[in-house]
């Protein structure tokens, strides 16, 4: 039976229920609207107290401005930085020869340069982002002029290094060789730049170039054979009056002498081959004829030279303060009788020109006594150039230096150079002095100076490293 239309069955009611009815209205009120918030304005103060706090911590200033996307670019950045500055810094703690380096140098002085222009524009920025144009005229002008002076202070220390940077630079490159002064030499290779030696041999020569002579004399010669794996040393020292010594074969000067070196004196003193060898071969053929010969006489290839001018010396002396030396008797100074003075007994403190006299005066002194006060002026060298004190008057001491070096040590070994001058700092170093009674210089035993000098190497490979170094008869005493 059919539905009359507009009405519905009971099941259809079911399949359709009526929606709910409406919740009854919230009898509570309406909560009001909150009012916009706003940072408290900026004061003369605290823009420079945010300008000053972006120079440590970049971004901060423009955080505060509200400028978050460019705040948190600039944390990222100086994150970067400081991350690159750390592993730099392991860089150079595990290799400092690495530091040594002139491409390394030159890239300091350039990061540098662009850290102080990248502060500087950080500041500005950093200020300008504060809104400083909406202080009062009296704060704009203080804040104007303080971030200038801060501005102006930051960029300083980056200025001082770069500075610095630069002055070792130009001194590492003037007093080392770019070029090697003998054409036969060979070069420096980085994955072995000692040639498979297991030792290594430097002359360290004090030369005396004196306004009143012609030439340079060589009063003061020792060998310093290095273990390049150990660092353990030992130290020759030749008197200069060693008399008549021979040259290696095929040397120009071993035709011209083969009973011996006279010279053009007849006596063939030591110190005298030096400025032969310049006269009669050739300029720059002193070192060379001299490296040879004292080579020839221990038994060893003497590989560099380094030789230190005295009044070079004295001037590097005077730019660290003078040195604290214990005289141990009266040393008259001055011409060949001391007249110009006396340097007393006792605990002195001596300039340049002093320290320079104590270690040459050749009044009541002998050769030896002579030697022996020049290791006690380099023993009180390295003892009271400490690093403050070095940093303190680098300027100074900086152009002392580069009056004060010769060498044929080149350029590119000096990198190589610092770790093993590190290792020799710590590891064991003796001395042997082929002084009277053990060798009478003008008649010397040459096959025992070979033999001692054989022993003396062997028995300091034999001697293992951590031990504390001996001083080697240098003291400050």
């Amino acid at each position: 039976m059919s539905t009359p239309r507009g009405r519905t069955t009971p099941e259809a009611a079911d399949d359709h229920p009526e929606p709910p009815p409406p919740p009854p209205p919230s009898t509570r009120p309406p909560a009001p609207a909150r009012a916009p918030r706003f940072a408290k304005p900026l004061t003369t103060a605290s823009i420079i107290g945010w300008t000053t706090l972006s120079a440590v911590l970049p971004g901060a200033a423009h955080l505060r401005a509200g400028r978050r996307r460019t705040g948190f670019i600039l944390l990222g950045a100086f994150g970067v930085l400081l991350a690159a500055v750390a592993g730099f810094a392991y860089l150079v703690s595990s290799d400092l020869g690495f530091a040594a380096k002139d491409s390394t140098l030159v890239g300091l002085m350039v990061a540098a340069g662009v850290g102080a222009l990248g502060w500087f524009a950080l500041l500005i920025t950093s200020y300008v982002a504060l809104g400083p144009d909406r202080l009062p005229q009296t704060g704009q002008i203080v804040s104007g002029v303080v971030v200038g002076v801060l501005c102006v202070g930051i960029m300083a220390p980056f200025a001082l290094t770069a500075g610095t940077i630069m002055t070792v630079r130009s001194t590492a490159n003037a007093v080392f060789p770019s070029e090697p002064e003998d054409p036969a030499a060979t070069p420096i290779r980085q994955e072995d730049p000692w040639h498979g030696q297991r030792r290594v041999n430097f002359l360290l020569i004090g030369g005396d170039a004196a306004g009143n002579r012609t030439g340079v004399r060589t009063d003061s010669m020792t060998v310093a054979s290095v273990d390049v794996r150990t660092g353990n040393s030992v130290m020759f020292g030749l008197p200069r009056n060693l008399q008549f010594v021979r040259f290696p074969k095929g040397d120009p000067l071993a035709a011209r002498f083969p009973q011996g070196f006279t010279g053009d004196s007849g006596q063939g003193l030591l110190n005298e081959v030096w400025q032969y060898a310049e006269d009669h071969l050739g300029k720059g053929r002193g070192p060379r004829e001299l490296k040879a010969a004292i080579g020839h006489t221990l038994g060893l290839r003497i590989d560099y030279y380094v030789i230190v001018d005295m009044y070079g010396f004295a001037a590097l002396v005077d730019a660290i303060g003078g040195l604290r030396i214990r005289v141990e008797q009266d040393i008259k100074w001055g011409g060949h009788f001391g007249t110009a003075g006396t340097i007393k007994a006792g605990y002195r403190k001596l300039d340049g020109e002093h320290v320079l006299w104590y270690g040459r005066s050749r009044v009541n002194s002998d050769d030896f006594s002579r030697m022996s006060r020049q290791r006690c002026v380099m023993g009180a060298l390295l003892e009271q150039a400490t690093p403050s004190v070095v940093l303190a008057n680098f300027g100074k001491i900086a152009t002392a230096t580069r009056h004060l070096f010769r060498t044929d040590v080149p350029r590119d070994l000096l990198e190589h150079l610092v770790p093993l001058a590190l290792k020799v700092k710590d590891a064991r170093t003796t001395s042997l002095q082929f002084v009277p009674p053990t060798i009478w210089p003008g008649a010397a035993d040459w096959l025992k100076i070979r033999r001692l000098t054989t022993q003396a190497l062997r028995e300091s490979a034999r001697t293992t490293t951590g031990r504390p170094p001996l001083a080697a008869g240098v003291t400050a005493t």
